[in-house]
């Protein structure tokens, strides 16, 4: 599903969509796209941060009250306030304008990946980063006993990191390894991530090392 209001970019984009292989429905407004969706339960919606009606934030905030469905989010403006409003109500990812159609698909496809049912670890054991639980069998993350909900790109970061606790890992590894992509670009998604997930744990969770990337915990 792509909800956006510019029609150029909105055509643009489902060209290079159904090109690749997907099936691909538009709606023009916020209210329409919520229509749409409930309708027609979309695997993934890319979605334009600035709609008519309702706002892309408002929009994501409805689909995601009916049903869990991926998000790619869509913004003209490189605002990080909006960035993390979109992730904190149930974007997976997002992207600026302008951007390239190959990009777009990789996000998506990488998003689509990321929303598979995972197996679970042999061992079963959840990890502890200090009053830090991460069930990876239920995917469920708490602190100090209190759940607390992180998005499925926000559990496979916080997972990616933790199970190599004490290791810098550089953006360009945790974007192939947490999104999948194969190219050098998307490292603001990394960032944005991180302050999300700190967001919601605590900015003890996730060392930024600086110019080389992110670690759980002490280096070795």
């Amino acid at each position: 599903m792509v909800i956006e209001d510019e029609e150029a970019i909105a055509q643009a984009v489902m060209h290079r969509l159904v090109a690749d292989g997907f099936d691909v429905e538009w709606a023009p407004d916020g209210p329409a796209g919520v229509d749409l969706c409930a309708k027609a339960q979309p695997d993934l919606v890319v979605l334009d941060l600035m709609l008519p009606g309702l706002d892309g934030i408002e929009v994501c905030k409805r689909i995601q009250a009916e049903r869990r469905t991926p998000v790619v989010m869509l913004t003209a403006r490189d605002d990080e306030a909006d960035l993390l409003v979109g992730l904190a109500v149930g974007a997976d990812d997002y992207l600026t304008k302008p951007f390239s159609p190959r990009e777009l698909v990789a996000r998506v496809r990488a998003v689509l990946r990321r929303a598979e049912p995972q197996t679970a670890s042999p061992d079963g054991a959840p990890l502890v980063v200090g009053d830090v639980s991460i069930d990876r069998a239920t995917r469920r993350v708490a602190r100090s006993g209190e759940q607390v909900h992180l998005t499925p790109l926000e559990f496979d970061l916080l997972v990616c990191l933790a199970t190599r606790r004490g290791a810098v890992l550089s953006r360009e590894v945790l974007l192939a390894e947490v999104w999948g992509y194969d190219g050098d670009y998307g490292a603001r998604t990394v960032d944005s991530h991180v302050r999300s997930v700190r967001r919601k744990l605590g900015d003890d969770i996730i060392r930024t090392v600086h110019a080389v990337g992110y670690a759980i915990g002490d280096t070795e």
